[in-house]
């Protein structure tokens, strides 16, 4: 063998191992760029991204994940859980509001009341209101938290969302899932701590489910897209359809010994490429238990009835709603299901045309419902949230002709499980359902709460960045003690 020249002419077996470590460089520099512009916040300082080990809970933790299942556009809290008999009473009469929007931003114009267009009913033994959208809801009022006190910000469906997601309406900040793994980390090393069923990319798009200057790792896991049907919802290129999973156990391995070899080398995006390495040893094992995961195939046709799946209306939702079981009964902490699609006038949200209110209820009523079941009969309910709502709630007065407004200043939203009350409600609007005005919780003030349910506390949760120490709250926030059991 040849000793390897050291007059400064490169041997062939130098030159094929720096091309090779090269190639790879290009391939990894790629994906930390990628990582980069996600954390980037517009400012000229480097993100931080050390990636820090779980933190405890500081509290005693009531549950231990969250399926959010999100109503994107808004629907309306007077036509769907908030019960208003003031607005048949006066169904027709013009008032004076206060504009929130655009163009009548601060002033007073004359609008007409618009009735609840379906029938309210009590149920259960609390006897609770729930209107006709929502039969099959309806029958677990007894299990639910109401909170009908709800404001928030911003009064078009971008920032509001985004805010929803965020606790910020244009800044990038990271996602409420991401502080929930950032804080708790994951239950099962071998998933996602935070996955987003059918995301949207309209809204905020993957700002929703993204970590911003957390640490990669706090990234969202997207699972199918909500131009998509449910039945093609998966994760791509789980297995190799053309390689032995011994050739493709060895390429991964090379692979790997190769980003190592660039991250030792990589000085000041380190930690970045030590997150992408990681994100890859996760996909890897993804492989073992993910393909059988996301198969559905396997529930029986009783559950699958339940849930809705094998009817036209409820069969892509029931999918989702079905799937989110099955991931937190996984491990997975923070579990999104959207009701979403890719325009910017987005599923419940009618201008003029409230009666598609109804084909909205009925493709999710059955399958929210058939969740709610399904956890409380396997036990997960104790120890799981579920949040149903969306960035904000409806007008109690018309816009065109049988149409409501955006409404942020009072809505609703419920929740249930995982140490929150039952059978209960808490805050109320005004009698036409326009302002909070009792009980009245502010999007930080709930994002607290489901924070210290799973352990955490808002204020001590808190991440330095650009020389400053970010929480999920901000500077607002307050703990509603008087919803937690």
């Amino acid at each position: 063998m040849q000793p390897e020249d050291t007059s400064g002419i490169t041997s062939r077996r130098s030159l094929l191992s720096r091309a090779g470590c090269g190639f790879g460089a290009l391939a990894l520099q790629a994906m930390v760029s990628e990582t980069a512009s996600a954390e980037t916040t517009g400012t000229t300082a480097t993100a931080a991204t050390t990636v820090q080990a779980p933190l405890l809970p500081v509290v005693t933790p009531r549950a231990k994940r969250i399926i959010f299942i999100f109503m994107q556009g808004g629907p309306s809290h007077v036509d769907t859980f908030d019960y208003k008999p003031e607005l048949l009473k006066r169904d027709g009469q013009a008032i004076d509001f206060t504009g929130v929007r655009f163009g009548d931003f601060g002033q007073v114009t004359k609008q007409k009341l618009m009735k609840p267009l379906w029938r309210f009913r009590q149920a259960g033994q609390t006897g609770r209101w729930v209107s006709d959208l929502f039969p099959e809801i309806r029958r677990h009022v007894d299990d639910l938290c109401f909170l009908h006190g709800l404001h928030t910000e911003g009064v078009a469906h971008g920032p509001s969302t985004l805010f929803l997601h965020t606790g910020a309406t244009a800044q990038v900040r990271p996602s409420l899932g991401s502080w929930i793994l950032y804080g708790l980390g994951t239950e099962n090393r071998d998933l996602p701590g935070f996955v987003s069923l059918q995301p949207s990319d309209a809204n905020g798009g993957p700002r929703n489910y993204g970590n911003a200057f957390l640490p990669t790792v706090c990234q969202g896991t997207s699972i199918g897209r909500s131009f998509q049907p449910a039945s093609q919802m998966t994760i791509e290129h789980l297995k190799n359809p053309v390689l032995s999973p011994e050739e493709t156990e060895r390429r991964f391995r090379l692979t790997q010994r190769l980003n190592h070899i660039q991250a030792e080398q990589t000085h000041q995006r380190r930690s970045d490429a030590e997150a992408v390495i990681r994100n890859y040893e996760m996909a890897w094992r993804m492989q073992s238990i993910g393909p059988s995961l996301l198969d559905l195939s396997t529930e029986s046709k009783e559950t699958q009835a339940m849930y809705g799946i094998g009817q036209k209306e409820t069969e892509d939702f029931g999918r989702q709603c079905l799937m989110a079981r099955r991931l937190c009964e996984a491990g997975v902490r923070f579990v999104q299901v959207n009701y979403a699609d890719q325009s910017t006038n987005p599923r419940w949200d009618q201008h003029s045309n409230m009666p598609q209110h109804a084909v909205h209820a009925k493709a999710t009523d059955k399958p929210v419902a058939g969740l709610l079941a399904d956890l409380k009969q396997r036990g997960l309910l104790e120890d799981t949230i579920v949040w149903w709502g969306g960035e904000f709630g409806r007008t109690p007065f018309s816009q065109g002709a049988d149409g409501r407004d955006h409404n942020p200043r009072g809505f609703t939203v419920f929740l249930t499980g995982g140490g929150v009350k039952s059978g209960f409600s808490w805050g109320s609007t005004d009698e036409i359902g326009h302002l909070a005005v009792d009980g009245k919780i502010h999007m930080h003030d709930l994002h607290a709460t489901l924070l210290y349910l799973l352990g955490l506390d808002h204020e001590r949760l808190t991440y330095r960045y650009a020389g400053r120490d970010f929480r999920p709250t901000d500077i607002y926030g307050r703990i509603v003690h008087d919803i937690i059991s």
